[in-house]
Order: C-alpha cells, then sequence, then structure tokens
C-alpha cells in the first residue's frame, strides 16, 4: 500500500533518524529557509553533512529510518514524500 509521508522534525543537538522504524520511501528532505543555522545530516562514512536553510535534497527510495540528522534546537527539517 502507498502512503503519503509529511512530518516536521524539530531538531536537537544529538543525531536522531527521520522515521522510527523501518520505511523505504521517495522523500524530499528540506531545511526551511527560517532555520538559524545549518542541519547536518549523518554521511555514510560518518561526517557531518550539512543542509543550509533553504536547501533540500530528493532522495529515491531509501530507508528514511536509516537517515539521521541534528542541528541548532530552534530549527526544523520537513520531510515530504511517499512509499510509492
Amino acid at each position: 500500500m502507498n502512503n503519503a509521508i509529511a512530518r516536521k522534525i524539530d531538531v536537537t543537538a544529538a543525531y536522531q533518524p527521520l522515521a522510527s522504524e523501518q520505511m523505504v520511501a521517495t522523500v524530499t528532505v528540506s531545511a526551511p529557509p527560517a532555520n538559524i543555522a545549518d542541519i547536518f545530516m549523518l554521511g555514510d562514512t560518518g561526517d557531518d553533512v550539512p543542509i543550509a536553510p533553504g536547501e533540500w535534497h530528493t532522495f529515491y527510495s531509501v530507508d528514511i529510518a536509516s537517515v539521521q540528522v541534528k542541528g541548532t534546537a530552534s530549527d526544523i527539517v520537513t520531510v515530504i514524500g511517499g512509499t510509492w
């Protein structure tokens, strides 16, 4: 079954996953322009990968529970897409 995904994640200083359980989906992850600092995604080599305010990236058929983000406590990340 196909499901729509629309989430707003309040980031913290510690890494947290985009989903609490395995969910393979195609999503656009964005850092809204109103954020005050970069969001960081945990790269596959363990490096911090910055996402600047106003920047977005689309991921196709990934387990969004394996994608982790962190940042400044007042900032957010949006995740929009679906399991199609």
